[in-house]
């Protein structure tokens, strides 16, 4: 009984957690209430209280759905003996694919274009802490570069992270503008295959 009750309650929990994507997608975040999320997955407001602290609680605990730590992204790939270089773009190209996945390109859209700064929620520092993740992994990657002399002897592991967070940004808003414009996937490899061979040495270039 109690395994049911558990298994339930977390049905319950992911059942408002994709209301909550779908209202604060159509809505925008400021203008959702709570009980606009309740009604929507067919629950009362008790429910979500239940479940969630507040709006802000909820906000978080979706956008936790979608976090991609690079470290995990770099795992769900077979890099063998993969170099650094070769390890950032395979990592890169599993983000793309995670991505393109209709929830995560649901919730970062909200976060992005949907979600104003009011009472607890925060969306550019958000950002800021999603984005950090990930540039604290890259810049990892481009250091191990650097010490195998991999990188180009005036580019430094810094430069590196900075030059390719901004290519992955770009890349990234353009296409939330319009995701049916062109392949994430397929531009961003490029992109991300184009770049590392500018920052690498001539003779260890991917």
């Amino acid at each position: 009984m109690a395994r049911r009750t558990k298994a339930e309650a977390e049905a319950t929990r992911v059942a408002l957690l994709d209301a909550a994507e779908e209202v604060f997608f159509d809505k925008g975040v400021a203008r959702t209430s709570l009980e606009q999320i309740a009604r929507h997955a067919g629950m009362t407001r008790g429910a979500v209280y239940w479940h969630f602290r507040n709006k802000a609680d909820l906000f978080r605990a979706m956008l936790d759905r979608v976090r991609m730590p690079f470290e995990e992204l770099v795992g769900e790939t077979d890099i063998g003996d993969a170099t650094p270089l070769d390890t950032i773009r395979l990592g890169c190209r599993q983000g793309f694919k995670r991505l393109e996945q209709p929830q995560h390109r649901r919730v970062h859209a909200i976060l992005l274009h949907r979600c104003e700064f009011f009472s607890d929620i925060d969306p550019q520092a958000m950002q800021a802490e999603m984005a950090g993740e990930c540039l604290d992994a890259l810049l990892g990657y481009f250091t191990a570069a650097r010490d195998q002399d991999l990188l180009r002897d005036d580019v430094s592991p810094e430069l590196a992270t900075q030059l390719l967070q901004a290519v992955l940004s770009g890349l990234f808003h353009d296409w939330l503008r319009d995701s049916e414009a062109f392949s994430l996937l397929e531009r961003g490899s490029q992109l991300v295959d184009a770049q590392l061979r500018l920052l690498g040495r001539d003779d260890a270039s991917p």
